[in-house]
């Protein structure tokens, strides 16, 4: 059978350039695990790379027209908007060419019911890891059989109503074919691999569990098998720079620690570079000091809140002393890491605003522009399937501004922080798409960058601190003058990346 798989364009919004948990990065090999798995079955696979190669509908179109496919699967993308595009899209080709369609990804498998409603064309929604349901999905269109026999979908009855049952997950991940990497995903300066899949951690903003499943927890591949990944795309393209997008990668307690040691050990034979996230009670002095020496470069860590009852609210189960012991460790070890950051929760306080200001700047993470401007902006962003969405819906607290619903919103509790994550969010916005192609490596760095960096740098957390003083004081700005410090703020900025500095 010939099935296309397509990753459908995606736009940037400029309000939400910043707002990067609509997707886990680990879904970025969803297709290509669906590909690997559909081709181990005899099926004709092609993936169509719309986001990454920057192709729009007509040019799909055509794509889908030269293929003719039986089947069109698509990885859905939630990206801030009802994507009236897509729906069009589909419903086109499937008007035209007769064939079926299967949506897979996060935001289908926990919004199934709405994506089923809203596109009449999608005639299966899969839940969860795609791969094995994908095979079964294939062989169902083969025989024109009836999805809903299937674990792991979501269909219509007779009746018209959405019908779904859960799937089961894969327990042995080095069962899977490895997945098709497409020439998109080699352009991107390092290759994403798996070794992973799932967390032992609950946090309440997450949705990773829930993709998975009741009851999922971490599971891992072996390392002899992701290394055979790696060398056979180090023999296939000469590629030595990896990240795991595995949003656990140590897994728990000393068995993780044991597997992580071995997964060195092997790396380190190779002489590559890599990248890895992580949870703060997982960094440990032997691990990281053997992730070094096999080449680690870069970290991602879930910090999250500078204040231990922050912590306790959103159920990370690690502690700020954790959080502190993490980044001694890791820079002990030459890694200045990324941090995950909830500066703005719905219930915070200028206290706990205040505490989380001066844990941001007693560990050095007030000093690095793109550090800075995340963690001094970054409220809690509320997806369906999470235990904070479900928290905010029962308690009569949630809010959706779209017709989607699967975004929600919680008004802050205390209009002054209200006030502070509202102008952080403006001025930082602006940065964000001011830098967007010096960031992204589309434009080369103006010479004497680094010490204008170092000026904005100093510019964000002075504004952010004095106005945090002004609150504090009792003084609550309106929406006037706090558009005044906006727009000021905006310019001195500006003006300090165009070597031309301007005073408000």
């Amino acid at each position: 059978m010939k099935i296309l798989l397509l990753e459908h364009p995606r736009s940037i919004n400029p309000e939400r350039c910043n707002d990067i948990a609509n997707t886990p990065l680990s879904s970025c090999l969803l297709s290509g695990y669906a590909a690997g798995m559909l081709r181990s079955r005899g099926h004709e696979v092609e993936i169509v790379e719309g986001f990454l190669d920057r192709l729009t509908y007509p040019e799909i179109t055509e794509r889908v027209r030269a293929l003719r496919p039986s089947l069109l699967g698509v990885h859905m993308v939630y990206h801030w908007e009802r994507n009236s595009a897509l729906f069009h899209f589909l419903e086109q080709m499937k008007g035209e060419l007769g064939l079926s369609v299967i949506a897979y990804g996060f935001y289908p498998t926990i919004a199934f019911e709405e994506v089923l409603k809203e596109c009449p064309a999608v005639d299966a929604v899969i839940l969860g890891e795609p791969e094995m349901t994908f095979a079964g999905l294939a062989e169902i269109v083969a025989g024109r059989g009836n999805p809903l026999a299937l674990k792991g979908t979501a269909a219509r009855d007779d009746s018209g109503n959405v019908r779904w049952q859960p799937g089961e997950l894969v327990e042995d991940l080095d069962s899977l074919p490895f997945p098709v990497r497409t020439e998109g995903l080699y352009r991107i300066p390092e290759v994403n691999i798996q070794g992973s899949r799932g967390c032992y951690g609950k946090c309440t903003f997450c949705y990773i569990n829930p993709f998975y499943g009741k009851g999922s927890l971490w599971r891992s591949r072996s390392p002899e098998n992701i290394i055979a990944e790696i060398d056979s795309v180090i023999e296939a393209k000469g590629r030595k720079d990896f990240y795991f997008t595995d949003p656990n990668f140590f897994g728990p307690g000393k068995r993780g620690q044991e597997r992580t040691l071995r997964i060195a050990s092997l790396l380190k034979e190779r002489r590559l570079h890599f990248g890895i996230e992580g949870r703060v009670n997982d960094i440990h002095d032997e691990t990281i000091g053997a992730l070094v020496e096999a080449g680690l470069r870069h970290i991602l860590i879930g910090l999250e809140s500078g204040k231990d009852d922050s912590l306790m609210r959103l159920n990370k189960m690690t502690t700020v002393a954790q959080n502190e012991n993490a980044l001694a460790i890791l820079r002990r070890h030459g890694i200045e890491p990324n941090v995950g950051f909830i500066m703005f929760e719905p219930e915070s306080t200028l206290h706990d605003i205040r505490t989380n200001f001066e844990f941001l700047r007693r560990n050095d993470l007030l000093k690095n522009l793109p550090i800075t401007a995340n963690v001094l902006y970054h409220h809690q962003i509320v997806l369906k399937g999470t235990p904070a969405y479900r928290h905010l819906r029962e308690t009569g607290r949630l809010r959706t501004e779209s017709a989607a619903a699967y975004e929600g919103t919680a008004a802050f509790i205390h209009p002054e922080v209200a006030m502070l994550a509202a102008i952080m969010r403006r001025i930082t916005n602006f940065l964000f798409n001011r830098m967007a192609d010096i960031w992204s490596g589309k434009v080369i760095e103006p010479v004497g960058a680094r010490q204008r960096y170092e000026k904005v740098n100093r510019l964000l957390v002075e504004t952010f601190e004095n106005m945090l003083l002004v609150l504090e004081s009792g003084v609550m700005p309106n929406e006037g003058e706090a558009d005044v410090v906006v727009k000021n703020t905006e310019r001195e900025m500006d003006g300090i990346l165009k070597g031309k500095e301007v005073h408000a």
